[in-house]
């Protein structure tokens, strides 16, 4: 079964398709479509997630899989939450990039260093990376699946490790001893919010889509 990722963003991609191995499922994105991006107007993670997977799924005529994801840092009231890929205004010569990745890079650098700047005053560091996903058969599925994810950590004053993306560097997991960045992929894929929430859909997709 062909399945179209509501997303552009190629690590999240390669994340997904890990954590989906072995199910009958081939993960697109949809940028290899030629779909654009959805607009993402509300304040939670299930309400964008939702929107992202219809608006995918009616532009392919495919199933499709959103994630909706971010950190949420309990001395800033759960923010940035679903604002987390964009929390910083955009840095200067942004616009001027052509390399999807090193944008992604250039503001992500930007929402870092905001997030260390409006934590500057707060002792309570506890953040959690939070992961919703939502799968639809078609664009008016009465019946979405959701599965939900929560990474509990703290939010270290300096940045740590060469891997991942957004704020992996910052997020301190005390249980590992490192931050998310300094994690090899194997053993983030078995601790992120996006494995948890990953675990709880395969058993949906398994019961609900894949039986037949």
């Amino acid at each position: 079964m062909r399945v179209v990722l509501a997303s552009n963003n190629t690590k999240k991609l390669a994340e997904l398709q890990a954590l989906f191995a072995g199910l009958p499922i081939e993960l697109v994105n949809q940028g290899q479509l030629g779909i654009g991006e959805a607009e993402e107007p509300h304040f939670t993670f299930i309400e964008n997630g939702l929107a992202k997977a219809r608006h995918a799924a009616a532009a392919s005529g495919l199933p499709a899989l959103a994630d909706d994801s971010g950190l949420c840092v309990a001395a800033l009231g759960g923010a940035p939450g679903v604002a987390s890929a964009h929390h910083a205004p955009p840095p200067p010569g942004l616009a001027a990039m052509t390399d999807r990745e090193m944008r992604r890079r250039a503001q992500d650098a930007a929402n870092n260093a905001l997030l260390q700047q409006q934590l500057a005053p707060h002792t309570d560091r506890r953040a959690a990376f939070v992961c919703t996903l939502v799968a639809v058969r078609h664009a008016s599925d009465p019946e979405p699946l959701v599965a939900c994810g929560r990474w509990a950590g703290e939010i270290l004053h300096q940045p740590r490790g060469e891997g991942g993306f957004g704020y992996d560097p910052l997020m301190y997991i005390a249980a590992l001893g490192a931050s998310v960045a300094e994690l090899d992929a194997a053993l983030k894929n078995c601790h992120s919010h996006r494995a948890l929430a990953a675990a709880a859909m395969r058993q949906q997709l398994l019961q609900s889509w894949c039986r037949d």
